[in-house]
C-alpha cells in the first residue's frame, strides 16, 4: 500500500474514531471490536473509494419513512418509528442530460461501479444507491417470511426513494440481484422508466428438468442435506467474514484480488483501486446482517427464482436491454427465452473479457453496451441504421 493511500485512509479511520470516542454514544473503538467496522466507517470506506472518481458528486442520506404508506407493517417489521434512509451518491452531468439510476447486486453496494461512474456522466445524470439493508443505507432488523413480503421490501423502499427524489422517466439500471429488483420494479410502475437495463440479471428461470434431476441427486447425499440446511437457515457468506473477526478483510483481500482480474481486458485493477476496494467490500459485508437476509425467500437452493421473471415477460411495458459479460454465470438464454414473449424493444448485449462483474472487469465495453442500449434517448434524431452494435460487442 503506497504512503498517499495508507495517509488518505489514517485521515478517514482518524475522524471516524474521534466521532465515535464522543461520550454521549460510548463504543469499542473499532481497532479492539471483533467485527471492526460501523456504518461511519462504511462510509468512509466510501469516500476513500470514490475518491478515484474525477466527476464531482453529493452523498446524501435520502429519508424514505418507517414504512410504506398505507402499511400496518414498517420496513422489516420494525416495531420502531424510527425513520430509514437510503445512501445516494449523485454525479454532475451536462444540463438536461437523462437521468441512469443504478442498482446493485447482492453482496455489493453502489460503490462497486466506481470504475464507471466517470465514462457514464459524460452521457447521463448519474445516481447509484445502496439498497435498503445495504452498504451505507439503513440496516433495520429483517423479518420477512416469504417472497411476497420480501419483494416489497426492495420495491417498495425503492418507490420511497424516487418519491423522496422527485424522479421519473430514467433509466434504470440493475445489476445481478439489483437486476432482479430493478424488473420487479418495472413491472409495478413501469409508468416511471423510460428504458431497462438489466446487467447479469438474476432469477429469470426456475429449476429446468436438467437441473432438478441433478439438484434431486445432489439433495439426496450428505453434503448436499448440509448446504440444503444451510441455505434453509439463511447462512450467508457475509456470517462467515464476521465469525472471522480481525481475519475477515485478509479473507476479502485475498477474493478481491483473486476475483477482478480473472477476466481482465488488460486494465488490471492497480494496487490502490484493489486496496481501497478491498477495504470497501469489507466493511460493507462485515456490517449488521440485513439486506443479505433474503436470499432463501427470492431464491431455492441452487439459485433458482421462486417467482421467476420469466413468467412476467408477456406483461413487460417498458423496452429492455440485457447486458452480460461474455462468462457470465449467469446464462443468457433466460433472456432469449423472455424475449420471445415481450411486446416490447429488447436487446441482449454480450461484452467480451468479462464476468458476471462486466463493469470491472472490461469497463469500456460496458460503458460501450450502456450507450448503445440508450442509443434511442441520447441520439434522438439519428436513425435505428445509423447506430449500429459496436463492433467490440456481441448480439445474442
Amino acid at each position: 500500500m503506497n504512503r498517499q493511500l495508507a495517509g488518505k485512509m489514517a485521515e478517514e479511520i482518524g475522524r471516524v474514531a474521534a466521532r465515535e470516542s464522543q461520550p454521549s454514544r460510548w463504543t469499542w473503538p473499532s481497532a479492539l471490536r471483533w467485527i471492526p467496522t460501523s456504518t461511519d466507517l462504511i462510509l468512509a470506506a466510501e469516500r476513500r473509494l470514490l475518491s478515484l472518481v474525477k466527476t464531482k458528486y453529493e452523498q446524501e442520506q435520502v429519508n424514505i419513512g418507517s414504512g410504506p404508506p398505507g402499511s400496518k407493517i414498517r420496513w422489516f417489521r420494525s416495531a420502531s418509528d424510527e425513520p430509514r434512509f437510503i445512501n445516494t451518491v449523485s454525479f454532475e452531468g451536462k444540463e438536461n442530460s437523462p437521468t441512469l439510476v443504478m442498482v446493485h447486486g447482492y453482496g455489493a453496494s453502489q460503490g462497486f461501479f466506481f470504475r464507471n461512474f466517470d465514462a457514464l456522466a459524460s452521457r447521463f445524470r448519474v445516481i447509484a444507491i445502496d439498497q435498503l439493508g445495504w452498504g451505507g443505507s439503513s440496516r433495520p432488523d429483517f423479518t420477512c417470511k416469504s417472497t411476497e413480503e420480501t419483494e416489497a421490501w426492495f420495491i417498495d423502499s425503492f418507490e420511497e426513494w424516487r418519491k423522496a427524489k422527485n424522479l421519473s422517466n430514467f433509466i434504470l439500471l440493475g445489476h445481478s440481484f439489483g437486476g432482479y429488483v430493478a424488473a420487479k420494479y418495472a413491472l409495478k410502475h413501469p409508468e416511471h422508466i423510460k428504458h431497462l437495463i438489466l446487467v447479469g440479471p438474476a432469477g429469470f428461470t426456475s429449476e429446468t428438468e436438467q437441473s432438478s434431476e441433478w439438484l434431486s441427486k445432489f439433495r439426496a447425499s450428505w453434503k448436499g442435506m448440509i448446504v440444503n440446511h444451510l441455505w434453509e437457515s439463511n447462512f450467508t457468506p457475509q456470517k462467515i467474514i464476521r465469525g472471522l473477526g480481525p481475519w475477515g478483510p485478509d479473507l476479502v483481500r485475498r477474493y478481491t484480488s483473486a476475483r477482478f482480474g480473472s477476466y481482465s481486458n488488460g486494465s488490471v485493477l492497480s494496487d490502490e483501486e484493489s486496496n481501497l476496494l478491498t477495504d470497501y467490500i469489507y466493511h460493507t459485508l462485515a456490517a449488521r446482517a440485513s439486506g443479505e437476509l433474503c436470499l432463501k425467500y427470492i431464491f431455492s437452493f441452487g439459485a433458482f427464482a421462486r417467482k421467476p421473471l420469466l413468467q412476467s415477460a408477456s406483461e413487460w411495458k417498458v423496452p429492455t436491454t440485457f447486458i452480460y459479460g461474455y462468462q457470465d454465470w449467469m446464462n443468457y438464454e433466460g433472456a432469449q427465452q423472455a424475449r420471445n414473449f415481450m411486446n416490447v424493444p429488447c436487446d441482449i448485449i454480450r461484452v467480451p473479457q468479462a464476468g458476471h462483474f462486466v463493469f470491472i472487469d472490461n469497463p469500456s465495453g460496458f460503458h460501450s453496451a450502456v450507450f448503445h442500449a440508450c442509443r434511442r434517448i441520447l441520439s434522438k434524431d439519428i436513425s435505428e441504421e445509423e447506430m449500429p452494435l459496436p463492433h467490440d460487442l456481441i448480439s445474442a
